[in-house]
């Protein structure tokens, strides 16, 4: 301790301290050391329990959790930084852990003491909160960065419904009327701008609060309204989306924006217009699964289960809205309901004495939600990533948390309404559940030693993505995958032969194959799963790391791997499908019946037919071409 001493003696900031000082802090200091992944400080710590420490050796890694269970690697901790003072200084409103790297050594400080130095030096104090002010400021750059893509953001589909929607009705004022008979009316009306109009149908200017204020600071107050009203000003068309809109009041704060039939005014939207978008149905739920305590009331909200939430798809299906982002708007409500129950689940680990996550983790969704293409009738598939942990003294202690918290959530999803995998893949099979060594490991060997069964498991795992926890142990996981399997040919043909199992059940002439008496179609199976995992073995071969498939084709497009036509065309097919299963699937609730992808063909009207028919032919032309790919060049 005396050599540390010594050297830190003449090392900024230490140096800024008198003896007295120095003293105060390295005469009371202890030696730590932490393994590789062990917390240097927990979210969950108390704030009196934080403490002050230096890194001697070793690198850690800062962590900021936010509310929607992400966390953000702020920043790392290299020899020679404080640790702790900025978790004090937040006092609790931000919430952050900081983890070891590798294995690291650190000097522990007296909290009261090292503060009690702060105060009275202010050089001293000033270096270490102009440290932080540093770090602060480019952790607001990387949230607002990683805002853009975030979850927040999921929803923006939802603001693309049309003017008319919310617009409200319009009041005139003729341009010949005074600005003192303007100021009643407004103030009658209790509406924020007068449309000026000389037919209540053709718009010359609009006039405000500001308009009729400057009237009357120059003593205009009984000049007509077309001396003070503003000649131009933003419009929108009926059928323009209400996103548009919102866009525009974001950057350009105005009284009302006129909406435009043609050429006549049609209607208003104001700034209240658009609380009922707040105020919808999907806002609503969205906010009380958010504030959710309990899984008995996850359970109420969930879609199968909430008849206000079946009504809203059901009214977006009934707007053509395309398909599969009603069926993304689905899975970003349903991945509320997962976070919600992984945070109520840690909560019950805590209050029965196994306490907060010992190791980092992330929790992963494949399959359907994964892509973001999930309809009322799925189960669960997923899975956890562990921050390696096998090389600590608790690791045995560790896999039980795990394991106990994988249940935990697993059983609470199928109470919720998102039934158990039947193929077992969910995180409290051992399976599933593994730390990130073991993933790489048993990625390769999965690549490596592949058969016909464990390629459908390797179909849905391929899919996954994070939805809480540490993000960053997803992120590299996947830059793996998708680097190992592009090479693997023989996994492409495993891949190829796989969706060949289900052929899609047209035949030339254009008739459609049923099965059994009711002459149904499984429309996942035969059908929607067709376009997903070709789109998903040409994503693979071209090395393309986007999930959904309809974003895996604009991929495939702007690589000019598929031509821009036939990527439209897929995507029209993709979607008269999903609409295909949206609707059965609402049909089946309102009827009470069991949530299924079966279709009777015998219940279509002839033109819904045609519509299967041209959607199956895409599939199946798929299906061919990359059959005949793939032969061409046989690997197996």
């Amino acid at each position: 301790m005396e050599s540390y001493q010594d050297m830190f003696k003449e090392q900024y900031p230490f140096n800024l301290l008198t003896a007295e000082e120095f003293n105060e802090i390295f005469g009371n200091a202890s030696m730590n050391e932490y393994n590789k992944n062990e917390f240097i400080i927990h979210e969950d710590q108390e704030e009196d329990t934080i403490e002050v420490q230096f890194i001697l050796s070793g690198l850690a890694k800062n962590i900021m959790h936010r509310s929607n269970g992400q966390q953000l690697s702020v920043n790392f901790f290299y020899p020679g930084d404080l640790v702790g003072v900025m978790m004090m200084l937040t006092s609790g409103e931000m919430k952050f852990s900081v983890q070891a790297l590798e294995a690291t050594k650190t000097l522990r400080f007296d909290k009261s003491k090292f503060f009690d130095v702060m105060s009275n030096n202010t050089h001293f104090s000033k270096v270490v909160v102009d440290e932080i002010s540093n770090m602060m400021k480019s952790l607001y750059n990387e949230i607002k960065y990683k805002s853009s893509t975030s979850d927040e953001n999921d929803e923006k589909e939802l603001f693309k419904k049309r003017a008319d929607t919310f617009m409200e009705p319009p009041t005139f004022i003729h341009p010949e009327k005074t600005v003192e008979q303007a100021a009643r009316i407004i103030q009658e009306e209790k509406v924020e701008a007068l449309i000026v109009s000389e037919d209540r149908q053709t718009m010359l200017g609009m006039l405000g609060y500001s308009e009729i204020l400057k009237a009357y600071f120059e003593n205009g107050h009984t000049r007509p309204v077309k001396a003070y009203a503003t000649e131009e000003s933003f419009a929108i068309a009926s059928q323009s989306f209400i996103y548009d809109a919102l866009s525009y009041l974001k950057h350009h704060p105005t009284d009302l924006i006129p909406v435009l039939h043609r050429d006549t005014i049609a209607g208003v939207l104001r700034q209240s217009s658009f609380f009922t978008i707040q105020n919808s149905v999907y806002f609503d739920l969205t906010y009380r699964i958010s504030n959710a305590t309990s899984v008995e009331e996850l359970k109420t909200l969930s879609p199968s289960n909430n008849e206000r939430f079946q009504q809203f798809v059901a009214s977006l299906v009934g707007e053509s809205m395309y398909a599969y982002d009603i069926t993304e708007l689905i899975s970003n409500y349903n991945e509320r309901i997962h976070k919600q129950i992984i945070q109520i689940a840690e909560e019950e680990m805590v209050k029965e004495g196994y306490g907060a996550p010992p190791i980092n983790y992330c929790f992963i969704v494949m399959g359907s939600l994964g892509r973001k293409e999930q309809a009322f009738s799925t189960d669960q598939d997923n899975g956890l990533i562990l921050a390696d942990y096998k090389h600590l003294q608790t690791a045995e202690k560790i896999e039980d948390y795990f394991k106990r918290l994988g249940e935990k959530i697993n059983h609470m999803l199928d109470y919720c309404g998102f039934p158990l995998c039947t193929g077992g893949i969910m995180a409290k099979e051992e399976k599933w559940r593994k730390s990130t060594e073991e993933w790489y490991k048993s990625i390769n060997e999965w690549i490596e030693k592949m058969d016909g069964e464990e390629i459908r498991d390797f179909t849905i795992f391929v899919d996954f993505r994070p939805v809480f926890g540490d993000y960053s142990l997803a992120y590299e996981l996947r830059e793996f995958v998708v680097k190992r399997i592009q090479r693997s040919l023989n996994l492409h043909q495993l891949l190829m032969k796989d969706t060949l199992r289900f052929r899609v059940p047209i035949q030339p002439f254009g008739r459609i194959t049923g099965i059994g008496k009711k002459r149904g179609l499984n429309l996942k199976k035969s059908a929607i799963m067709q376009i997903v995992n070709a789109i998903r073995i040409y994503s693979i071969k071209y090395g393309i790391d986007e999930i959904n498939t309809v974003k895996r084709l604009t991929a495939l497009t702007e690589q000019e791997r598929f031509h821009p036509r036939d990527a439209e065309n897929a995507k029209l097919a993709f979607h008269r499908l999903l609409t295909f299963r949206l609707q059965e699937n609402l049909r089946q609730l309102d009827e009470n019946l069991p949530l299924t992808n079966e279709l009777n063909l015998a219940r279509l009207k002839k033109d819904e037919k045609r519509l299967l028919r041209d959607a199956l032919i895409i599939a199946k032309r798929l299906q061919q071409v990359l059959e005949l790919s793939y032969n061409r060049n046989r690997v197996v």
